[in-house]
């Protein structure tokens, strides 16, 4: 018989929900926001997440692991259509996808055509919830038409009105979406945030920052490894990085001026990394050409995606 005083406390639950939408559609800002760490790199630029990041939250007795995946767009490259094959292959594991919107853009091409991919790539029993993002941005009316068209077009489970940014209604997001993943044993300890080796978190944190102190289309053009990883016994982390780019032009590029712009990013990398680790961090980072490397299987695995779906 229970015990009105002590009642049994409330089941385990766990599940992945996967974050998709457009570009730049702020993902990534709410994956960090609902981790409260930052486990995906964030930037102006398009198309910046590659890989599916996982970002785990815990919110009562739940633990949701969040897969940031790339942003679903038109692809043209062989790298494009692999971040694409990634961003559906994360929706479809998934046991709930949100599919965020930014406000004030609404119903564009690009959104309609992912619903219209949603139909014939995940299942009529997915659950599926709609978050609206960036509501500052817009008057209420605009967002309730919004909304309205939204689930007119989609049959979404529930719609969540948000600003990852600010922080508006990701609360009532994380609540249900605790409510909502399955009963189960977590996947993860509960002090991890992440499943991404740090390498690779590494590697991230500094494409980040190239990201943001380069211009155009030359932050698609490159990538980052690191090469070495060294723990020394003074408690301090020495980094190897190796910055991949397709053409020497590009190398004098990421350079910069007596290698103004690559001291730049190293030690604003290395100062993040360091805040991250919890630990001091000596980052030394190479810059190589590497003509084909769009086309080498060995970068798309160092990456975390499939070489084939590029085919």
């Amino acid at each position: 018989m229970a015990d009105p005083e002590n009642p049994a406390p409330a089941p385990q639950r766990a599940g992945f929900v996967a974050l998709i939408g457009e570009p730049n559609a702020g993902k990534s800002t709410l994956l960090n926001r609902m981790v409260g760490a930052k486990v995906s790199i964030v930037t102006h630029k398009v198309q910046t997440t590659r890989t599916r990041i996982r970002g785990i939250a815990m919110h009562a007795n739940a633990q949701i692991v969040f897969v940031d995946t790339p942003g679903l767009f038109h692809p043209r490259r062989r790298l494009d259509r692999a971040m694409v094959a990634a961003a559906w292959g994360g929706a479809a594991d998934a046991d709930i996808v949100v599919l965020l919107i930014e406000a004030h853009r609404g119903l564009t091409e690009g959104v309609q055509a992912i619903l219209g991919a949603m139909r014939d790539r995940i299942s009529q029993n997915q659950r599926i919830a709609l978050a609206i993002n960036k509501i500052d941005r817009v008057k209420a009316e605009t967002l309730l038409d919004l909304s309205a068209r939204l689930n007119a077009a989609y049959p979404f489970e529930r719609t969540f009105m948000i600003s990852a940014e600010r922080g508006h209604g990701v609360d009532d997001l994380r609540s249900w979406l605790a409510n909502e993943v399955p009963e189960g044993a977590w996947f993860y300890p509960e002090d991890q945030i992440a499943d991404l080796p740090l390498r690779m978190i590494a590697a991230e944190i500094t494409r980040e920052k190239l990201t943001l102190r380069l211009h155009e289309e030359l932050p698609y053009q490159l990538t980052v490894e690191t090469e070495a990883w060294e723990d020394r016994p003074d408690g301090s982390a020495r980094i190897d990085q190796v910055v991949y780019v397709a053409r020497d032009g590009h190398k004098g590029i990421v350079l910069g001026h007596k290698g103004a712009t690559v001291k730049a990013v190293g030690q604003a990398a290395r100062v993040e990394l360091a805040d991250f680790l919890g630990r001091p961090v000596h980052l030394f980072i190479q810059v190589k050409v590497r003509p084909n490397w769009l086309e080498e299987r060995e970068r798309f695995t160092e990456m975390g995606l499939d070489f084939k779906d590029g085919d």
